[in-house]
């Protein structure tokens, strides 16, 4: 068997109470890698299609990838991969920290959870061994007193949990997995697919290690990539120092960064909610993930004011985007207090921000009023309102708290009153802090990601807004997010954070060095392909098609209102242009279908015949 993988998987049965161990199927890492990848493969090949996300039948499946737990930098990830219940496309959520490794450590590639467990309950797992045990002492409760009491339970200091807060419990589509109390798997709602399960958390110790052939050169090896690819990349000096917060700046100088529920692209309390308002008003000290150079993260303290003693990692920019001034909201100590509720209940800050933006726009048109929010005067900048949103929205209290748990497309279709139009969105996943109207590529991306809007996919943005191309050409937008989808692709299957700029030759390199498999550039992509096709043909399966790669109209009918974007919008013609050409380059059919040939020259032959259009 290659070095690198554990060779098993866990297997849990929650209704029957039961536990198993099998092997890992390695002609499918082989053919996968791991991370995203191989949980593809296993969610096509299992889950019936139409399965409701949040029934007992849908598969709650975590994976770790072959590089992880080892010196390769940057390579501390798990992913959660199930069915979405906010989408209901197929979803891959990941997450840093140290959780990955300690799973790795105790000795699987991977956990694949079925079922429905009778009373709330947890998984043990240490060292090659697994148990569902009682969770009634941590069930209602936060997941901050939630990683600390199961610590205590299994009696390992250093224990690792991932798991859900009220949010979950509660089964909200905006509730993420947490590990080491601030890091989530947030996008999607997989923290209610936990709670669905009756499953509060995966709590990992181990101390098996992963193996790897002719460890004193690959140690070696490891060290002088980590300094030269990591170290002295020009491509990380503005994490290292600032982390992503520095984006606030470029966004509002592009007239991009989400403003009032992205009626404008540009935020006169810009400068409370940068990069110097954490390092000076806020900002603690830095902050790694396991085997990290970068250390991207910053644990930030509120000192004083209404939010004083409140504490999280980061902010990062997408919170400060979505939650600060998308909410108009202009000092960074509010956004601290709002973020640490998320981590507390476990909410996706992304979505949560956005949900509150569209309340906050719903209230000030007068749709909804004082007794739909609990007496709250929700408007846009309300700094003592907005910061007790995540609580509302986390355990259901108060009409809007109840309907925003449900996502912002959904609430905003039980609310009525033309509210559809207000959320910005692509198969109801909620927009990422990057307006399209000043960087067309982005239109596409966010349409064509394969879990509903992600900037995780492709990142057009940086060369359309950031960098010296034309933000409002379609001339290459389609295959830059066809590249890149490639590259997330096998970067993900992994797994290697998103901020390592690692070559796709040294990330060959490092493959073979840790498996003791070949593999070269072209390989990588080749994977790549046939992932992207895989996820694809899962969405299609599922009843997704052109219909659904689309934007929000607003995008194309209301101008934003000032700076370099004044007046600018995405034009539904030369969306559909792109549209087109994307498709054509991925080989698929006029409705976004993988065809016979372009399935079989990614070597997934073997899933033509589950597809009833071919």
């Amino acid at each position: 068997m290659p070095t690198g993988y554990t060779g098993k998987i866990l297997r849990v049965d929650l209704t029957n109470d039961k536990v198993a161990t099998e092997p890992t199927k390695m002609e499918w890492a082989k053919q996968f890698i791991g991370g995203k990848g191989l949980g593809a493969k296993y969610l096509y090949e299992e889950l019936k299609p139409g399965t409701d996300p949040l029934s007992p039948d849908n598969m709650l499946t975590i994976w770790t990838g072959p590089l992880v737990g080892t010196m390769v930098p940057l390579t501390s990830r798990y992913v959660v991969i199930t069915k979405s219940p906010l989408t209901g496309t197929f979803l891959d959520t990941y997450a840093g920290g140290y959780f990955a490794p300690e799973l790795k450590y105790a000795g699987f590639d991977g956990i694949i959870v079925t079922g429905k467990a009778a009373k709330p309950s947890y998984l043990w797992v240490n060292d090659g061994k697994a148990e569902i045990r009682d969770a009634k002492n941590v069930w209602g409760k936060d997941m901050f007193k939630t990683e600390e009491l199961l610590r205590d339970e299994v009696g390992h200091k250093y224990a690792r949990v991932a798991g859900i807060g009220q949010a979950g419990e509660k089964l909200s589509r905006i509730a993420g997995v947490t590990s080491d109390i601030t890091r989530n798997a947030g996008r999607g709602g997989a923290g209610a697919v936990f709670g669905s399960k009756n499953l509060k958390a995966v709590v990992a110790k181990g101390s098996l290690g992963v193996e790897v052939p002719k460890i004193d050169e690959f140690m070696e090896m490891a060290k002088q990539m980590l300094w030269k690819d990591v170290v002295e990349n020009p491509d990380h000096a503005g994490l290292i120092t600032d982390g992503t917060p520095i984006i606030v700046d470029m966004s509002q100088d592009a007239g991009i960064l989400p403003t009032n529920n992205w009626h404008t692209g540009q935020f006169d309390g810009y400068l409370g909610i940068d990069s110097d308002a954490l390092k000076t008003r806020v900002f603690v000290k830095k902050k790694a993930c396991f085997s990290c150079g970068i250390a991207c993260g910053s644990f930030a303290k509120v000192r004083d004011g209404l939010f004083k003693g409140s504490s999280t990692e980061g902010p990062e920019y997408e919170t400060l985007g979505l939650a600060g001034s998308n909410c108009g909201v202009k000092n960074i100590e509010a956004v601290v207090k709002f973020s640490e509720d998320c981590d507390r209940f476990g909410l996706d800050t992304m979505s949560a921000g956005s949900a509150v933006g569209f309340a906050m726009d719903i209230y000030e048109k007068g749709i909804i009023t004082k007794e739909d929010t609990g007496g709250l005067d929700l408007r846009f900048g309300n700094e003592e309102a907005y910061a007790k949103m995540p609580e509302m929205i986390s355990l259901r209290t108060t009409k809007i708290g109840d309907l925003l748990a449900e996502g912002t497309l959904r609430a905003a279709k039980a609310i009525g009153k033309d509210t559809e139009k207000l959320v910005i969105h692509s198969k109801g996943s909620e927009y990422p802090a990057y307006d399209p109207r000043g960087s067309i590529g982005m239109a596409l991306a966010y349409a064509t990601s394969d879990r509903g809007a992600d900037h995780n996919r492709a990142w057009p943005v940086a060369s359309d807004a950031y960098g010296d191309g034309d933000p409002w050409s379609t001339d290459g937008k389609a295959a830059i997010c066809h590249e890149e989808q490639i590259m997330k692709s096998y970067k993900w299957s992994m797994i290697y954070c998103d901020f390592y700029g690692v070559s796709d030759e040294n990330m060959a390199m490092y493959y073979t060095a840790v498996t003791g498999l070949p593999a070269d550039a072209d390989w990588l992509k080749a994977v790549g392909v046939r992932v992207w096709n895989l996820v694809r043909a899962f969405n299609v399966r599922e009843g997704f098609s052109r219909k659904d790669d689309t934007m929000p109209d607003r995008m194309a009918t209301e101008p934003l209102p000032s700076g370099k974007t004044e007046g600018k919008t995405v034009s539904r013609e030369a969306f559909e242009k792109m549209l087109n050409e994307y498709y054509a380059l991925w080989g698929w059919d006029e409705q976004g279908r993988p065809t016979k040939k372009t399935l079989e020259d990614a070597g997934l032959s073997d899933i033509v015949g589950t597809l009833d259009y071919l």
